[in-house]
């Protein structure tokens, strides 16, 4: 049995994470429930950093906030000294109301909005990575109505392909991210920006995939990145500030996974630009990462309650829990593969095969395939491991279920960060039909 951080079996045979028995935080708050713990993130987050530390290079480590964005999970981000990386509007509210300091935070997106743009302008926020050119021109409009300065980078699609799951592939040259290098979208991009009074252009940013294993993939981007750089210094004189190698690192969800340390990653890329950049007589770069799910994903754990179960002799036996799809969206998308274990019988030996199925009216709502768990009852708590990211994020209202709360556990403390939705919050924004509808 693989546990995560300060998890643990307690005197009880309980699961226990972050010093708090997971049965009495299924009796406080409810299940399904999504437990963090506090420390196991800023263990994470202070690995990163303190390795570029021990490097000595100038760097910033921006937590990319669409893992798991809430106003606690933000400010925690904002303790441990990282920088913060947005996608919408929504998340950019979210860091603006939990204070994090706007220089620090980096709007992401392929197809940001004008009011999107205009709210990051008006905010004055660190850093705009910009996607293409339709945006470029737009974010400089936006600037001159506002007199407003904005640094930003240019994403480009490097051609490195990471070995990685087909749908959150997104550095191959056929993305729908970021500038094509080849056809000269970027270059033409850059020199854009180096004219405009209003932007400045500190350099080149790219994202090669998600939930990789080997750094291999980071060095080819860096190669392939510093080239183009040198390129432009020789030709047109551009000396890029920053360069932002993105995130993607893995983490293990099973034990098919092998994901190497925080550490690793980061020497292995700051060595690499280090002596790319000598090589090509360039000054090295200001570096730039973006770990989103490597901080949060195997600090989550959802509990569930088992409710009823269903035995085709010889073929399987079901057991479903109370939430689903609606709250881990991942299996359903990307066939994502989790362990579990009963959180409340954790000294049982496993007795049976079982698949884990969830309560939406969705024959694809299955959370797990073929685990094995002690003889699995009605009550039993039912623990997956690994749901810090994209769990709460993916969250939605399918069957217009509620979505379920989220609790901080740190030192034997447990803090509720989110509440649990309620039924009528599900009705809260719709309208009734009017009487007369007008034809």
């Amino acid at each position: 049995m693989y546990l995560y951080g300060t998890s643990k079996v307690n005197e009880y045979g309980h699961l226990e994470i972050g010093g708090k028995d997971t049965v009495s935080l299924a009796k406080e708050y409810g299940t399904p429930l999504y437990v963090y713990d506090v420390a196991l993130i800023r263990e994470r987050a202070r690995g990163f950093k303190k390795t570029f530390e021990q490097l000595g290079v100038p760097f910033q480590v921006a937590y990319a906030s669409k893992a798991f964005s809430a106003i606690a999970m933000i400010q925690l981000a904002m303790e441990e000294g990282l920088s913060l990386d947005v996608v919408s509007a929504g998340e950019l509210y979210t860091a603006i109301v939990a204070g994090f300091p706007k220089e620090k935070i980096h709007f992401h997106g392929n197809n940001k909005s004008r009011d999107e743009l205009e709210m990051a302008v008006i905010e004055e926020i660190g850093c705009v990575v910009v996607d293409n050119g339709h945006e470029l021109q737009l974010l400089e409009d936006l600037c001159a109505k506002h007199g407003k300065h904005m640094p930003i980078l240019l994403r480009v699609a490097p051609g490195v392909e990471a070995h990685t799951h087909d749908y959150i592939v997104t550095g191959q040259e056929d993305s729908k991210f970021g500038f094509h290098i080849d056809s000269g979208q970027a270059e033409e991009a850059m020199l854009f920006g180096e004219k405009s009074e209003f932007l400045d252009v500190l350099g080149l940013h790219c994202h090669i995939g998600s939930q990789i294993f080997e750094t291999a993939g980071f060095l080819l981007a860096a190669d392939k990145l510093l080239s183009i750089l040198k390129d432009w210094h020789q030709r047109h004189g551009y000396h890029a500030k920053v360069l932002n190698l993105g995130g993607g690192f893995g983490i293990r969800y099973t034990e098919e996974d092998h994901p190497l340390p925080a550490s690793q990653y980061v020497e292995k890329i700051v060595v690499e630009v280090k002596r790319l950049s000598e090589e090509l007589g360039l000054e090295v770069p200001e570096i730039w990462i973006e770990p989103g799910r490597s901080l949060v994903g195997d600090a989550g754990t959802t509990l569930y309650t088992v409710g009823s179960t269903k035995e085709i002799p010889g073929i399987r036996k079901y057991v479903a829990v109370d939430g689903g799809m609606c709250d881990n969206l991942r299996p359903a998308l990307y066939n994502a593969k989790y362990e579990a274990v009963l959180a409340n019988r954790m000294e049982d030996e496993p007795e049976e095969t079982v698949s884990v199925a969830g309560k939406c009216c969705e024959s694809g709502d299955m959370l797990i395939w073929d685990i094995p768990l002690p003889k699995v009852k009605s009550d039993d708590l039912l623990a997956v491991f690994c749901t810090g990211a994209y769990g709460y994020s993916m969250a939605n209202n399918y069957n217009r279920i509620t979505r379920p709360p989220v609790v901080f556990v740190e030192n034997g403390l447990d803090q509720l960060v989110v509440k649990r939705e309620t039924i009528h919050d599900i009705v809260r924004l719709d309208l009734s039909l009017r009487e007369t509808v007008i034809k």
